[in-house]
């Protein structure tokens, strides 16, 4: 009894689970369109696209093959450079990056890396708290904003 309500509980969880080294969204549009949503909105608010790379077309060069999955590279010098300035190593990391793909159920998830994990892994959280919260509170604002 208890194996069955574990495996009915795994069941109804999301596919993609939580992780703080993440934010993730899932999307009710399909992956081309959370791209279209995400690309507007980035723009809107100030944020240059840098490129944008279609990985499920990568793989059919190579014949393989691969579900939906879009990057979506991004930033503003205004945000990124005084993230840099507490740790140029942080640029490794930027531009901020956008996957968007479909999972094996067919759900579409967008997802950025968390700027409070790039914060833990440049040894830069208390000196640069301010810059990376306020990073975080734009792509949560992004993430939201392209879902609805």
């Amino acid at each position: 009894m208890t194996l069955i309500l574990i495996i009915s509980l795994l069941t109804f969880m999301p596919a993609e689970p939580d992780r703080d080294d993440l934010l993730i969204f899932q999307s009710e549009y399909s992956v081309e369109e959370t791209r279209n949503r995400l690309v507007t909105v980035l723009r809107d608010a100030g944020m240059n696209i840098i490129t944008q790379v279609n990985h499920q077309t990568g793989a059919e060069v190579v014949d393989l093959d691969l579900r939906p999955t879009h990057l979506v590279l991004f930033g503003n010098p205004k945000a990124g450079t005084p993230i840099m300035q507490c740790s140029q190593l942080a640029g490794i990391d930027l531009p901020q990056k956008a996957l968007i793909w479909e999972d094996d159920n067919g759900d579409v998830w967008l997802a950025f890396n968390n700027p409070r994990y790039l914060g833990e892994r440049h040894g830069i959280l208390n000196e640069c708290e301010e810059e990376l919260n306020s990073a975080h509170t734009a792509l949560n604002r992004f993430g939201e904003s392209t879902i609805e």
